[in-house]
């Protein structure tokens, strides 16, 4: 099993400040707290940015960022470069015109775990959803609160969760990749790096600009849809719930069954 190193990092930052709920301190004051400069500005195509100089450290937020979850996160993730990488780069810029740094490896994928595990300890997460239904309601419950962005959440019940589901990051009318929970056992179709599924609320939206509210949000499909079956299953029905980000083009659906 890989070795968390950001999520180490984060615990060892909770253990030295003390820090026994994740809602009672600001990212700021941690921030502060290293000595680091914080600006908020606005910058094009990106959330954050960190430049490590020689005796002073910058991060940069996007002031056009509208959801405090999401700024929240994003502050997170800088401070994660900051506590794992000020030794090897003098300067990161977290592009957010996709999610591709969920996936496995590398320096911004360590800075998510910081964040994550800084945001939403792993005890304090399984806490709060153990016995709960999945359903969209409960991730934008995480959300709430744990005062984070929906799609970290997301990836946190990926983690964590108690019902299986898979999830699908598309930006662009293109399938970049998907992840699954460990014990959620579908072929997924050969459809990287091509269109969503003609059928799928992912390809609603790229197609017809279709957002569903939050009523509406688990939407049935076909477990065909998006997964390789056999006559027997093929007209088998499950859930997608299309998590929309206008502003970048992406979607990332998530997929479960009942």
């Amino acid at each position: 099993m890989a070795i968390n190193y950001g999520a180490i990092a984060a615990q060892r930052l909770i253990n030295e400040f003390g820090i026994e709920n994740p809602k009672d301190f600001s990212i700021e004051e941690l921030i502060y707290a290293r000595d680091i400069i914080l600006e908020e500005k606005k910058i094009s195509n990106s959330d954050g940015r960190i430049v490590f100089g020689k005796t002073k450290t910058k991060i940069s937020i996007n002031s056009d960022i509208k959801y405090i979850g999401r700024r929240r996160f994003t502050l997170a993730h800088e401070l994660g470069h900051f506590e794992l990488h000020h030794n090897v780069n003098t300067h990161l810029e977290d592009n957010a015109l996709t999610l591709d740094y969920f996936k496995n490896g590398g320096q911004e994928y360590e800075a998510n775990q910081f964040a994550t595990e800084l945001l939403m300890p792993r005890d304090a997460f399984v806490s709060f959803t153990q016995g709960k239904n999945f359903s969209p309601d409960l991730l934008r419950n995480i959300a709430d609160h744990f005062k984070t962005s929906i799609t970290s959440a997301t990836f946190r019940y990926l983690e964590l969760g108690q019902h299986p589901i898979f999830l699908f990051h598309c930006r662009n009318k293109k399938v970049i990749y998907w992840k699954k929970s460990d014990n959620y056992y579908r072929k997924v179709k050969d459809i990287t790096r091509l269109h969503p599924p003609t059928d799928s609320v992912a390809m609603e939206f790229f197609d017809h600009g279709t957002i569903y509210s939050k009523d509406e949000s688990a939407q049935v499909i076909l477990k065909s849809t998006w997964f390789e079956t056999d006559e027997y299953d093929s007209n088998d029905e499950c859930f997608e719930y299309a998590i929309v980000t206008k502003d970048y083009n992406t979607v990332l659906s998530v997929v479960w069954e009942k």
